[in-house]
């Protein structure tokens, strides 16, 4: 296990209206996790709002939408045909705004049969093709963005059987162990082709490090950061704890980045852990990856649209925070 201390290098050069004045020259994808939370659908569309608003703002045309897990909590009537489809996804974030695909994976409330497996539904509703929902399989990769790409983004399944064999408190399916086996096979072979893009990217659910209560994922950890480390990753984005955060590990060529706080209840930092960092925030709001071919630049917003953290990401894995 690798040291906790953050290996940022601030660059001077950067001034301060970098950090919320977006380049429209660039590529930008807006992400949301845990945000179909049916209970809360007040957070949901406050959150949705500043989204639109912040687009606005900023003039952006978003080439994508990062869609993080938990894309839909509770009961989900006639599965492909559920009406939340259309009143919790293609009109909350509307398509004259944000006309674009939105990549999702899945998070564990994914997985509840609410009567069917709601995944089983989201894969579905994508292959109609009429949308821009975009979930073909479990697990796959594809180019951001589609014309002249800059990163290349491997999206995964990250519901796996607990080590001990036993399941989350409340929830009755995750993949099974052949599955995991099965993506874990792919994903080497994935992070071993020639990489033809600056930048690489893994998207999941679940944080393979966090420093709110679901805290750190073992299994995740024995899995993945192996890879991502071998390979240099240069971003590993993720929901799960109800907050954005943002992970820094001295000598990981990884930076660790959550936005969790798309609509659902939110969460508190773990005390023990608060020697981590650069960043967390118990608020919710949402996070826009803006990328060139020489820089990503990555920002939490606050439904007030203020940009509360952020910090660039060089090819060359250096992660450096805007003042």
């Amino acid at each position: 296990m690798f040291s906790a201390a953050a290996a940022l290098h601030p660059l001077a050069s950067f001034a301060a209206d970098r950090k919320s004045s977006p380049n429209p020259h660039a590529a930008h994808a807006l992400m949301i996790g845990d945000w179909g939370d049916d209970r809360h659908l007040d957070s949901q569309s406050s959150v949705a709002r500043a989204m639109a608003s912040y687009t606005r703002q900023h003039h952006l045309k978003h080439d994508a939408l990062f869609l993080l897990g938990d894309n839909f909590y509770g009961e989900f009537p006639g599965g492909v045909d559920c009406p939340r489809f259309r009143t919790d996804f293609e009109e909350m974030y509307p398509k004259d705004v944000f006309n674009c695909p939105a990549y999702a994976v899945p998070g564990n409330h994914d997985y509840e049969a609410r009567p069917e497996i709601k995944l089983h539904s989201q894969m579905a509703y994508s292959a109609r093709g009429n949308t821009r929902w975009t979930e073909p399989a479990q697990w796959y990769s594809y180019k951001f963005p589609l014309h002249k790409p800059v990163a290349t983004v491997i999206a995964l399944d990250s519901n796996m059987p607990f080590a001990d064999g036993k399941l989350a408190h409340g929830f009755t399916h995750v993949m099974t162990e052949e599955q995991r086996q099965q993506q874990l096979e792919w994903l080497k072979l994935e992070l071993a082709k020639p990489l033809t893009t600056p930048f690489r990217i893994v998207i999941a659910h679940h944080p393979v490090f966090s420093n709110g209560p679901h805290g750190d994922h073992k299994v995740l950890i024995a899995d993945w950061e192996p890879l991502l480390r071998e390979h240099k990753v240069h971003l590993y984005l993720a929901g799960h704890d109800h907050d954005l955060q943002h992970l820094e590990f001295e000598g990981h060529p990884t930076s660790f980045f959550l936005s969790g706080g798309g609509g659902a209840d939110l969460y508190d930092e773990r005390d023990e852990v608060v020697q981590r960092g650069p960043f967390f925030n118990k608020v919710h709001g949402f996070s826009h990856l803006e990328a060139t071919d020489k820089l990503l630049t990555l920002r939490h917003v606050d439904t007030d649209g203020n940009v509360i953290h952020a910090f660039t990401k060089s090819p060359d894995g250096t992660a450096s925070i805007l003042a």
